[in-house]
């Protein structure tokens, strides 16, 4: 029952994870949304310097106090953007829609005030199009091309026409040319400097998103096999049991209490049956019972030694290096599947290499860092490029199946980190860095335990 609640709840899990995927691209708005933040400093910035050159430069008369408070609608705009957008991290598309929208009748306004579509800069509504068409979805989009249109048709209907000079023939010193000439400069300049970042902002998170999702496929992936592993666990204790017995029996008869070989032989097989249930028990304790509840208090470098020591002493090893460099001792949880972590990248190691496996602990920081290497031939390219995918092996190659898969996600749950890669004097180098945090106990919980 304790087995069947802890897969509901990473399935739970799995579930919330699938609902912070689908944030991502929220989060990606956000940045977007930083950048039109930009933008429009950049287009305060601009309407400034563009309307002290026609008053000053070319004495063409503006209705001066009336665009300033434009500006300052758009500068206080801006403002309150800026302190909503540093504390909210999620941008919609309705708000996105919004953004530009008010930048649509600022724009519009600051034409009406000055040409209406005989302004040369009338042409800035298709930089708020193109961004509409690459921030926002399809509806808003064209809702927003609607609008820009029905503007520009009301500018052409109401707007006064700016008094310029009748200059329209002579080509490159016409002032309305050179004023097209700078908004199309400014506008493809805009458009390419904006919209890379924005593209970018929107690859980022596509990949983020990605990479959810995988992370996602792969817990799921990971409860089926716990699932799995759970009912072969309770499948193999009754045959496990029915050997002890049997193994007992077979000790006490004359015919092989009274030779020594066969006792050795019984003994030995005693030995690894005990080791087959004390795996089977960690599988149950692992799939049944929350990390809390399984986990034993004890100091990280008793652990580290009598796993060192249980591991040397049931595996065929015939060299086994082992270097504790953690000076200070501290009290520390430790579970069952942290150990069978740890256990089976060192069997990875054994198989790649039986003649020699070392493991080194150091700490570095707030950091534990296990590295475990090996004589092997080491990992394939192929193998290496995608460690930690599960079916990345084939029949026959050592250390590169479900085993690192599992090392991977249990070190990523615990916050940790893992690599792997090929020594120059050859065999294979995995490093597990493992946050203290995660499993370090506090001085509360230690006066507990004692």
């Amino acid at each position: 029952m304790a087995s069947k609640i802890d897969i509901l709840a990473n399935t739970e899990d799995l579930k919330q994870r699938w609902t912070v995927a689908a944030g991502v691209e929220n989060g990606a708005g956000h940045k977007n949304m930083l950048q039109l933040i930009q933008l429009r400093w950049i287009a305060v910035i601009g309407q400034i310097t563009t309307i002290a050159i026609v008053i000053l430069g070319f004495g063409i008369q503006l209705p001066l106090p009336h665009m300033l408070k434009v500006l300052a609608c758009l500068v206080a705009f801006n403002i309150a953007s800026h302190l909503r957008w540093h504390e909210r991290r999620v941008a919609t598309n309705g708000e996105l829609f919004l953004a530009l929208l008010v930048d649509v009748g600022i724009l519009t306004a600051q034409l009406y005030l000055s040409g209406g579509t005989t302004n040369p800069f009338a042409f800035l509504f298709l930089l708020q199009v193109i961004l509409s068409a690459v921030l926002l979805e399809a509806w808003s989009t064209w809702t927003m091309v609607a609008i820009t249109s029905l503007c520009l048709a009301g500018l052409s209907l109401f707007s006064e026409p700016l008094a310029f000079p009748p200059d329209h023939g002579n080509a490159l010193s016409s002032l309305y040319v050179e004023g097209m000439l700078m908004c199309f400069v400014l506008n493809a300049a805009l458009l390419v400097f904006f919209i890379t970042r924005i593209n970018g902002n929107l690859r980022a998170g596509d990949a983020q998103l990605a990479e959810l999702r995988q992370r996602a496929a792969e817990e799921d992936h990971i409860v089926r096999m716990g699932l799995l592993a759970s009912g072969a666990a309770h499948e193999l204790g009754t045959p496990l049991a029915t050997l002890s017995v049997i193994l007992g029996d077979w000790r006490r008869m004359p015919e092989f209490s009274q030779n020594r070989e066969l006792l050795e032989e019984i003994g030995d097989m005693q030995t690894q049956l005990q080791r087959c249930k004390s795996i089977v028990s960690g599988i149950l304790l692992s799939a049944g019972e929350a990390r809390g509840e399984s986990s034993v208090k004890t100091t990280i470098n008793t652990f580290l030694n009598d796993l060192a020591k249980e591991w040397g002493a049931t595996r065929p090893v015939i060299s086994f290096a082992y270097e504790n460099r953690i000076e200070q001792d501290i009290p520390v949880a430790f579970d069952s599947a942290l150990k069978q972590m740890i256990c089976n990248v060192l069997d990875n190691a054994l198989e790649a290499s039986p003649q020699w496996v070392s493991l080194e602990a150091s700490r570095e920081g707030d950091a534990l860092i296990l590295v475990v290497t090996d004589s092997g031939p080491g990992f394939l390219p192929a193998i290496l490029a995608q460690i930690g995918k599960p079916y990345q092996s084939s029949k026959g190659r050592p250390g590169s199946g479900l085993g690192l898969f599992f090392v991977v996600n249990v070190a990523r749950k615990l916050g940790g980190t893992f690599s792997a890669s090929n020594r120059p004097q050859g065999g294979a180098l995995v490093q597990l860095t493992l946050p203290l945090a995660a499993i370090r106990l506090e001085q509360g919980e230690t006066e507990h335990a004692g």
